[in-house]
């Protein structure tokens, strides 16, 4: 279709978007129109940023934007919205599949890479896994501690959520198709939850409700519409459901990462599985620093039973553990961790993907301390 093709694509919905009366509340659903019918020309980024862009600014007499000030959007209710659920998770739709199509003249290379395990110095061993040390505890202490195990366990087919799955940043996104190379008006961002964290999650809840642990998940979008702020928000959501919820024993905040090369390159942590390419996966687990977080070797000694278990099920699923000073809310259980699925390069589906085979190890080993 071209590029007056695209921006043909996006008049048109404008013009939906006028007529028709659509607001902020509909993006989603045009979202992906835009999205599918970008896929066509150029750029799908442009047609999807083009429409949220229009169709915010018909609404700007009505109401303030809501980038204009903080008050214009409710801060997230500490309450849970979501009911738990103890059944299985709807299969998430991976999002609309895009056509190839030819490289636009300035659009990035992408390249898959696989990140090994690391050895010798700053480097201890978690079962077939790893243990990344950025602190400045010695590598020896590190390993006495995450020897001791598992620190807590949880109760397999309870009426009462035993994991939680929530999203800081939940509307970042990934390539929307395998083409090879992205386009550098692509925000990797996206509020359809049919794209972004949100989807990851929601395979990671349907495994491991199927495999008998109660597990709930928030979707809340804490970074949207301001990046800033986002950790004091999602800290708020998690402490609402803990407070509705002292049952749940795990919280994982679900992102991706993003790495990219400087000379542009972005680079898709991925290894092959029987079921398709997979992200490789990282956990982050933060260490005490001026007493923020008093608790982190439980966190420790998790996010190492964790890394062994994926392995052990995956071989070569993930990348070494970061063990660093970062806060990321890993005081609010003593199971709290972060967990980087693949990175901006790689598709939905191979995130997806990932995801899923994170939650069966992960169901794996809970089932192991019930």
């Amino acid at each position: 279709m071209g590029r007056w093709g695209t921006r043909l694509a996006a008049a048109g919905l404008l013009a939906v978007t006028v007529w028709c009366g659509i607001t902020a509340d509909a993006l989603p659903r045009l979202a992906g129109w835009a999205v599918t019918l970008g896929s066509w020309g150029r750029s799908p980024a442009a047609a999807l940023a083009t429409v949220e862009q229009l169709a915010r600014a018909s609404e700007a007499s009505a109401s303030p934007a809501p980038q204009a000030t903080a008050a214009a959007s409710p801060a997230p209710s500490a309450a849970p919205t979501p009911a738990p659920s103890t059944g299985a998770a709807p299969t998430p739709t991976p999002g609309p599949a895009a056509t190839p199509a030819p490289a636009p003249e300035d659009a990035g290379r992408i390249r898959a890479t696989f990140y090994e395990q690391g050895s010798g110095d700053g480097y201890i061993p978690a079962g077939a896994g790893s243990i990344k040390n950025s602190t400045s505890l010695p590598d020896s202490q590190v390993a006495q501690i995450i020897a001791q195990g598992m620190p807590f366990g949880i109760e397999m087919n309870s009426d009462e959520p035993q994991v939680l799955i929530m999203h800081t940043h939940a509307t970042e996104t990934y390539e929307l198709a395998d083409n090879g190379w992205y386009d550098p008006d692509f925000s990797c961002r996206s509020t359809d939850n049919a794209v972004n964290m949100t989807a990851v999650g929601a395979e990671m809840v349907r495994v491991l409700n199927a495999a008998g642990i109660n597990t709930v998940q928030d979707t809340t979008l804490h970074d949207y519409p301001s990046y800033n702020g986002s950790y004091e928000r999602s800290n708020e959501t998690v402490r609402g459901w803990l407070e509705k919820y002292p049952s749940i024993k795990v919280v994982l905040d679900v992102h991706r990462d993003a790495i990219e090369q400087t000379d542009g390159t972005r680079l898709k942590p991925t290894l092959q599985t029987g079921e398709g390419p997979a992200a490789q996966v990282m956990i982050i687990c933060g260490a005490d620093k001026g007493g923020n977080l008093p608790n982190y070797t439980q966190n420790l000694r998790f996010a190492a039973a964790w890394e062994a278990a994926m392995e052990a099920r995956t071989p070569g699923l993930t990348r070494p553990v970061m063990f660093a000073y970062r806060y990321y809310n890993q005081d609010l259980t003593t199971g709290s961790l972060l967990i980087e699925v693949g990175g901006h390069a790689n598709t939905v589906d191979e995130a997806v993907r990932a995801g899923g085979l994170a939650a069966a190890a992960l169901a794996d080993l809970l089932a192991k301390t019930a």
